[in-house]
């Protein structure tokens, strides 16, 4: 089933401060790396269940991919995937969307 994806505010606050961060030592790096995010963001229009159920939410529908060492998390939906957001699979998840209080 294709569904169509969208973007959290959140997320994209996200991948914007991830493209600042690797920015300050490569604009080139930082490019490659958001659209390698966004790739494979739209590749979850038909995948959407090939990622796993996050460990600490537990929930069925919140599910994440890698993209490198970054977390890449959203919900299934009937007819669509909304990212979530983008976090170094370092740090702690729910500590941090805890201290965010972001929505899961």
């Amino acid at each position: 089933m294709v569904r169509k994806v969208v973007w959290s505010e959140e997320a994209v606050g996200d991948l914007e401060a991830l493209a600042e961060y690797i920015a300050r030592d490569s604009a080139y790096y930082a490019a490659a790396f958001v659209q390698e995010i966004l790739d494979a963001g739209s590749s979850l229009s038909e995948l959407s269940k090939r990622g796993r159920v996050v460990p600490e939410i537990v929930a069925p529908n919140i599910r994440e991919i890698f993209v490198r060492e970054y977390r890449l998390l959203y919900s299934v939906e009937e007819s669509r995937v909304a990212v979530l957001g983008i976090i170094h699979g370092k740090r702690d998840l729910k500590r941090l969307w805890e201290k965010e209080k972001r929505e899961q």
